[in-house]
C-alpha cells in the first residue's frame, strides 16, 4: 500500500494540510491542487517542497484535468464549507460543492484515476431526527450545504456506477484540531470557545444549548481518510466518520471552561437556520470496512487544540 500517486483538493485547509502530511508521512506521492480561496498556505509550510501544487480553482476543468494527470488515488477535500456561509450564498456554495466535484471526478475518469474519495458530512442527514444517524438513513439535509455536499456524494456514486471509478463518501462529523482558523466568521464553534475563553470572552451559543453533537478529532478523521485512499475496497462505500458520542453545546461550554481554566459567561441568541438540532454517528461501518477507531477522545482533542491555538498565537 505503498508508493500510490495521491491528488489531495483542498490540501491548504484545515482538514487537507493534515491528510497530505499523513500520506508524505507514509511515502506517497502526494500533488495538491488548491486556489486559496479559505485555504492558507501557512498549512502547507511544513511539507513545502515535498508536495507538488497545482494553484487553481476545482470549477475550472482545466485546472483540474491538470491536476489529475498520472494519479491513482484523489482524496477530494476541496469545498466551501459551513451551513452559515450556504445560507447566504447557496449559488457560490453550489458552484464550489457541485460543480467543482463533478469536474473533479470527470477529470478523474478521463484521467483513469482508479478511487477517489469524497469529503461528504453529518449535514446531508438534516432534518431525519432518527439516532444515530446510520448511512442507511434516508437523508434530509435542511442547508444548501447539506444539499451540495449530497449532490457530490451522488456525482461521486454516479459516476463508480456508470464508469467503474472506485468511490467512497465519508460523512465527516464536526471535525476540529489544529490549523482549523478560528478567527473565519465561519469557523466551527471549537476554535471559537477555544479562543474566547483564552481571551476573557463570553461563549456564544447559537439556540438554548441542549443541540448535540459528534464532535470528531483531526487526527482520527485523517486515519478513516487514508484508509479509505488505501485499503483495498470493491465497489462504492459511503460511511460515517465521527467518535459515536453525543455533547450538547452547553456540555461543549462547561469543558471549554474547564480546560482553559477561564470561568467565563456563557451566551445565548437565536437559533441559526439550517443548524440541526442533534446528530450522532453510527461508526459501524467504518469500523468494518476501514478497521476504524476513533483513538482522540473530545477531551484530549480539545486539550491538543488548545495548545496549538496558544502556540499558533492565536489568543491575541
Amino acid at each position: 500500500m505503498s508508493g500510490n500517486c495521491v491528488l489531495v483538493t483542498g490540501a491548504a485547509g484545515f482538514i487537507g494540510s493534515h491528510v497530505a502530511q499523513s500520506l508524505l508521512e507514509a511515502g506517497h506521492s502526494v500533488r495538491t491542487i488548491d486556489n486559496f480561496s479559505t485555504g492558507n498556505r501557512r498549512n502547507l509550510a511544513s511539507i513545502r517542497g515535498e508536495v507538488e501544487l497545482v494553484e487553481g480553482d476545482i470549477r475550472s476543468y482545466e485546472r483540474t484535468h491538470t491536476a489529475t494527470q498520472g494519479i491513482d488515488i484523489v482524496i477530494h477535500l476541496a469545498a466551501l464549507p459551513s451551513v452559515p456561509r450556504s445560507v447566504q450564498d447557496p449559488l457560490t456554495t453550489n458552484d464550489v460543492n457541485v460543480t467543482g466535484t463533478l469536474n473533479v471526478v470527470l477529470a478523474a475518469r478521463d484521467a483513469g484515476v482508479r478511487r477517489v474519495v469524497f469529503a461528504s458530512s453529518s449535514s446531508v442527514y438534516g432534518r431525519n431526527e432518527a439516532l444515530p444517524k446510520r448511512e442507511t438513513l434516508v437523508p434530509m439535509p435542511i442547508s444548501p450545504y447539506g444539499v451540495s455536499k449530497l449532490a457530490a456524494e451522488q456525482y461521486c456514486m454516479g459516476f463508480s456506477a456508470v464508469y467503474g471509478i472506485e468511490a467512497v463518501a465519508l460523512r465527516y462529523f464536526n471535525v476540529f484540531g489544529p490549523r482549523q482558523d478560528p478567527g473565519s466568521q465561519y469557523s466551527g464553534v471549537i476554535p471559537r470557545f477555544l479562543t474566547s475563553a483564552a481571551k476573557g470572552d463570553p461563549l456564544i451559543v447559537y439556540g438554548d444549548g441542549t443541540q448535540s453533537r459528534d464532535f470528531t478529532y483531526i487526527d482520527n478523521v485523517v486515519r478513516a481518510t487514508t484508509s479509505a485512499a488505501l485499503l483495498p475496497l470493491t465497489g462504492s462505500l459511503v460511511c460515517n466518520i465521527g467518535c459515536g458520542g453525543q455533547h450538547s453545546l452547553n456540555d461543549l461550554a462547561a469543558a471549554t471552561r474547564r480546560i482553559t481554566g477561564r470561568d467565563v459567561a456563557v451566551e445565548y441568541g437565536p437559533p441559526r437556520p439550517g443548524d440541526v438540532l442533534h446528530s450522532f454517528a453510527d461508526i459501524t461501518v467504518a469500523q468494518e470496512k476501514l478497521g476504524y477507531h476513533p483513538d482522540v477522545s473530545l477531551e484530549e482533542g480539545l486539550t491538543r487544540t488548545l495548545d496549538w491555538l496558544q502556540a499558533a498565537s492565536w489568543r491575541g
